[in-house]
């Protein structure tokens, strides 16, 4: 069969498709919190809303055509907080591309100072307040979305409560990374007593105890930044994919689930990583109204696409909205995304010279 419904990368960082090309960090970083203070840290408060819109006019456009018709996103912006989630979805919705998003709120952006240790015990700082109302105003004013949060080790229990507590009252989830590295270890007990079925908990690799949630696998990411395997299939939890950041091409991520898996495990299954796949219908139902036509005719079979390179849509359909055909955009100008996106880049790669 040369078809399926749309598929969901269930968490993306849309300004990352920004990233690429970046003047390399003061110093090498040598361990994941020291990838984050070189790297992501200082890409996010050089960020504003001219290159957010199009990192996610960029990011959206390569999703679909991928077959990916709907992105879960979480964003970070310390000095271009209020309009930041609607400015990203203005340039996904250039695209057609179905969203849900969130500002990642912590306490680790004080009065334009950062720093990588938090009290726990530290009161919210002024920039997490902005951060918890833009989520507030986006998804009260009919956005589609959660409420983000950095990681628990960036934050304090205030925030974390305030935050868990936004969400309660809005009816929806907590989209947070969870154990990504080692000075993250502690989320479990940071998170055990206000953690719901609805979050979303990213990266899970180094969680010893099972939380309520579902866990966001992201293979590529975990060993690009050298974190280690996640190991989802060790809790309980429903598995998604996603790809923090490092494009949307769910199939190819699928693909890498496996193989990862299989590393270590000769009884694993293609069957396995393709449910992870499939599981983000359950969190985007209406990718069950998108269909991709596909240039593979097993498309549908994981033991087939596990091993089959160089898959790429034909067709891709978001509801009735013909968006690819002969695998290329007919609903949006590719190139003037390319052209626009890569002004941006330019502009935040001057700011990290």
């Amino acid at each position: 069969m040369f078809e399926t419904n749309g598929l969901v990368c269930a968490h993306h960082h849309l300004y990352s498709a920004l990233a690429r090309g970046m003047p390399a960090p003061p110093k090498t970083p040598e361990s994941f919190i020291e990838v984050l203070e070189q790297i992501w840290w200082r890409l996010d408060a050089a960020l504003d809303l001219d290159m957010l819109y199009w990192s996610a006019a960029l990011g959206a456009a390569e999703a679909v055509l991928s077959g990916t018709t709907a992105i879960i996103d979480h964003h970070e912006s310390p000095n271009a907080i209020e309009g930041s989630l609607s400015a990203l979805a203005a340039g996904a919705s250039l695209v057609g591309v179905r969203t849900n998003l969130c500002y990642g709120v912590t306490d680790r952006w004080d009065h334009n100072s950062m720093s990588s240790s938090v009290s726990p015990s530290r009161k919210m700082t002024e920039a997490a307040q902005h951060g918890l109302q833009e989520n507030e105003r986006f998804i009260s004013e009919g956005g589609r979305g959660m409420i983000g949060v950095h990681a628990a080790f960036t934050c304090s229990d205030d925030l974390l409560e305030q935050a868990a507590d936004l969400a309660t009252r809005l009816g929806v989830g907590v989209h947070i990374h969870v154990a990504e590295g080692p000075d993250d270890a502690h989320a479990f007990e940071r998170l055990n007593n206000i953690a719901k079925d609805d979050w979303l908990l990213i990266h899970c690799v180094n969680l010893q105890d099972e939380l309520p949630g579902t866990i966001v696998h992201n293979p590529r990411s975990n060993m690009n930044n050298a974190v280690g395997y996640a190991a989802p299939r060790r809790f309980n939890n429903r598995v998604v994919l996603g790809t923090d950041g490092i494009g949307a091409d769910m199939m190819e991520e699928a693909r890498l689930a496996y193989v990862k898996m299989r590393e270590t495990d000769l009884t694993a299954t293609p069957d396995i990583a393709w449910e992870w796949l499939a599981n983000g219908e359950q969190l985007f139902p209406e990718v069950a109204h998108d269909r991709v036509i596909w240039n593979y005719d097993h498309v549908d079979s994981p033991w087939h696409s596990a091993f089959t390179t160089g898959l790429q849509p034909r067709e891709v359909y978001i509801g009735d909205n013909l968006i690819v055909e002969n695998g290329r955009p007919v609903t949006f100008d590719m190139d003037e995304i390319r052209a626009k996106s890569t002004e941006a880049s330019m502009r935040l790669h001057s700011k990290l010279s």
